[in-house]
């Protein structure tokens, strides 16, 4: 299968999708690399996904307040 993320506002609307990944550590990985990038581009969270299955999400990329 291909892993993907789903990139989402706060309100649950997409903005678009990632690259695919072969594994899931590495779509993992790339997101923890990539997420200051995509706050800058206005994504507040993430959605992973292995093919068309839902793995987890919505995660935040938001920091804890």
């Amino acid at each position: 299968m291909t892993w993907t993320w789903t990139f989402e506002t706060s309100s649950g609307d997409v903005t678009g999708r990632s690259e695919t990944f072969e594994s899931r550590g590495d779509a993992e990985s790339w997101v923890g690399e990539a997420f200051g990038d995509l706050l800058e581009q206005g994504i507040d969270q993430v959605r992973l996904f292995d093919g068309e299955s839902e793995i987890y999400g919505p995660m935040s990329l938001h920091p804890d307040s």
